[in-house]
């Protein structure tokens, strides 16, 4: 019992998509199996215009792995892959390979050799080769369908609650702990810095209320995203002050999950202004998370 997919984000269509492999599952007394692809199938496709990633292969497994009993298969998206038809894919990898008996996918599903794989082809390659089809209706949401486009849209565009209602969950930020410059020490706001995934997409600069889990443990802060106008390298910079929070973290992993958005970037006349902006921008947050 299987479902298919690049599930970049894992929103509230992906999660009806799951509910439903569980279910026929249990039903058919099979063992429910995401199959997923890496890297993303644009990546291959369009490499010229390869889609920025709502997540990395390591926050999908985060995230599956405390929504989903099931296994969780990656298969390498190469040319091999792209060039193979929708048919030959289900006959030699999902029947053969991995001994498939039914799918589940969503409503708009197409795969295979230029996407020649939709719901009908697969409703009559089914029937043919002998697994059960079962196609989910999309989610919706402001009366238009979900998906993982729509939400890098939000998200690139500032509509950033639009997009967190539209995954169901807080958007991940994965990567491990880097030395920064110090510049936040310096002003009195240390902060962890994060070398993200590479193709992640960004909120918005500006900054956030967030939470950071590191080795197990979870705390609240605030969170900076963009270029510190400051620093003389002008670089896009991840990093968060942790509240009550003072421990060496360097080189560990951690993910930060941005909620509520406080203010856009802009430039300061001087570290001490920007400084008093930190402190003003600290007590909006410690009301919103009281």
């Amino acid at each position: 019992m299987a479902t298919l997919g690049t599930f970049d984000g894992y929103h509230l269509g992906h999660k009806s998509i799951f509910e439903n492999l569980s279910r026929q599952g249990e039903r058919l007394k099979l063992p429910p199996v995401a199959i997923t692809f890496h890297p993303h199938p644009r990546i291959v496709v369009t490499p010229n215009d390869p889609p920025p990633l709502l997540t990395s292969p390591e926050e999908k497994i985060e995230i599956l792995s405390n929504r989903f009993d099931g296994s969780l298969v990656f298969l390498k998206f190469d040319d091999n892959l792209r060039k193979m038809t929708a048919e030959t894919f289900i006959r030699d990898i999902l029947v053969e390979k991995f001994g498939i008996q039914a799918l589940v996918v969503g409503y708009n599903h197409s795969f295979g050799r230029d996407r020649s794989g939709n719901i009908d082809h697969l409703a009559e390659i089914g029937a043919r080769i002998g697994f059960d089809l079962k196609v989910v209706a999309p989610v919706t949401f402001k009366d238009m369908p979900i998906s993982s486009s729509r939400i890098r849209r939000s998200i690139s565009i500032g509509e950033w609650k639009d997009a967190i209602n539209m995954l169901g969950h807080p958007y991940p930020i994965r990567g491990r702990i880097v030395k920064g410059a110090g510049r936040g020490r310096k002003l009195g706001w240390p902060t962890i810095n994060l070398a993200w995934p590479e193709r992640k997409l960004l909120p918005s600069a500006g900054v956030y209320s967030c939470t950071a889990a590191i080795n197990g443990s979870s705390f609240r802060g605030m969170m900076f995203v963009g270029v510190n106008m400051f620093s003389p390298d002008q670089s896009v910079a991840v990093e968060a002050n942790l509240f009550d929070f003072d421990r060496d973290v360097y080189d560990m992993e951690a993910t930060l999950f941005p909620s509520h958005f406080i203010r856009a970037n802009k430039r300061f006349d001087s570290p001490e202004e920007l400084s008093r902006q930190i402190a003003r921008d600290k007590e909006i947050i410690l009301k919103l998370i009281h």
